[in-house]
């Protein structure tokens, strides 16, 4: 029961983000740019094309496709690799920071929002006095 009460907490959590991000000021990324983004931001070392493309399980073309939208909205860069120059490198802005800074502010309000109403569930309540 914890285990299904966690995961509810988790994808309210999410839908709260995304609607957030959505009714925000600000670009509206697909799940896929989504998905490019972050793993520019959080894995460390150098991203390629070719090497995004094998960590998500997509097609080059479909990098390719999400990685004009974040160079659109100046959130990545792409770069011919200087020691190979077959290999296009992806780049971080500054841009990009910012908003994964703000993405990590608004998931932690919706975390921290999801907590409260689950404090205040009458189950949850009933429990924690029963115990």
């Amino acid at each position: 029961m914890a285990q299904a009460s966690s995961t509810d907490q988790l994808v309210g959590t999410l839908r709260d983000t995304i609607v957030s991000m959505v009714r925000r000021d600000g670009p509206d990324l697909s799940a896929r740019q989504l998905g490019v983004f972050l793993t520019c931001y959080l894995q460390e070392g150098a991203h390629t094309v070719r090497g995004l493309a094998a960590d998500l399980n997509v097609s080059k073309p479909a990098i390719t496709r999400a990685l004009d939208r974040l160079g659109e909205l100046d959130l990545a860069r792409r770069k011919v690799d200087p020691m190979d120059r077959r290999s296009i490198l992806v780049q971080r802005t500054l841009k990009g920071a910012a908003y994964l800074r703000e993405l990590r502010s608004i998931m932690t309000e919706a975390a921290s929002t999801g907590r409260k109403a689950e404090e205040r569930t009458p189950e949850r309540a009933g429990r924690r006095a029963a115990g």
